[in-house]
């Protein structure tokens, strides 16, 4: 089951960045940022929205596999093989057009998941940009890091 979430939540983590990269230039070099207490706080805010959101994603694209009729753990073998363009997993006729069937859904619900998420983030005190030059920072800023999970404790 953890691996279907680590790959949706991967393709929800994708439509993050591309909502951000729709609307903002890629740095070409990482740059290091100042970020205050306030801007972490806000990001804090924003992350803890995002996280409660995917765990609602989770839950309702586990009902689209269950409701295709289609076991959690098969699922995640074939998408896996997928992902990984593997010839090496064998798929009936009906398990192929469920799979199909339950990632026709998922990418329906793709769009409306990115909105909510550009919304929460509009939502904030970041703007879009803000919020992608913190995230990318938190990425390789050990001390942000640190400062974000004294923030996040509390």
């Amino acid at each position: 089951m953890k691996k279907l979430f680590s790959s949706l939540l991967f393709v929800i983590a994708l439509g993050t960045a591309s909502i951000s990269a729709q609307n903002t230039p890629m740095p070409q070099e990482q740059q290091q940022i100042e970020v205050s207490d306030a801007e972490l706080t806000e990001f804090a805010e924003v992350f803890q929205k995002m996280r409660m959101m995917n765990q609602q994603v989770q839950q309702e694209m586990i009902a689209v596999v269950e409701e295709r009729d289609l076991e959690i753990e098969r699922f995640n073998e074939i998408h896996q093989a997928k992902m990984e363009d593997s010839k090496a997993i064998n798929t009936t006729t009906e398990e192929e057009k469920k799979y199909q069937k339950v990632i026709a859904e998922i990418e329906e619900i793709q769009p409306v998941i990115q909105k909510k998420m550009q919304e929460v983030i509009e939502d904030s005190d970041l703007s879009m940009e803000r919020y992608q030059q913190v995230a990318m920072a938190l990425r390789s800023n050990t001390d942000l890091q640190l400062r974000l999970q004294e923030i996040m404790k509390s």
